[in-house]
């Protein structure tokens, strides 16, 4: 018995161990109407999803009332191999989900995002990693 719980104990500290370089709280770029925001990915299923968890505006404020806190923008979110992933990206400023890639770069610090729909493409910017 004693085996079995510390190496459940074991198991669990494993899995810790070996998050995933995507998960995270991520700052999202500034958007066209100046805000940001703090999103934090972790898995869903076999992929990953974002859920947007605070808003602010350009002075770096707390915008109390956005329609969008809370509301998960990232989902089927999969690696390709290295830093890669693949996945859906909700754009709140322009109200689209872009079929996006997202690539991890400086050290895993950074997040560079670009998504396309119905053959337009747009630069997502280059997130920071927060947490």
């Amino acid at each position: 018995m004693k085996t079995w719980i510390l190496g459940g104990a074991f198991a669990l500290l494993a899995g810790v161990a070996h998050a995933d370089p995507i998960e995270g709280t991520w700052k999202t770029r500034t958007d066209d109407n100046g805000h940001y925001g703090h999103v934090q990915v972790a898995p869903c299923g076999k992929f990953f999803c974002g859920t947007l968890m605070q808003s602010y505006d350009s002075s770096g404020n707390v915008l109390a009332n956005s329609p969008t806190r809370g509301r998960q923008i990232i989902w089927d979110m999969r690696s390709t191999g290295g830093s890669s992933y693949k996945g859906k990206i909700y754009s709140p400023d322009r109200d689209k989900t872009y079929n996006s890639e997202a690539e991890l770069v400086s050290g895993n610090s950074k997040l560079k995002v670009k998504g396309c729909m119905l053959g337009i493409c747009r630069d997502g910017g280059t997130w920071q990693r927060v947490k």
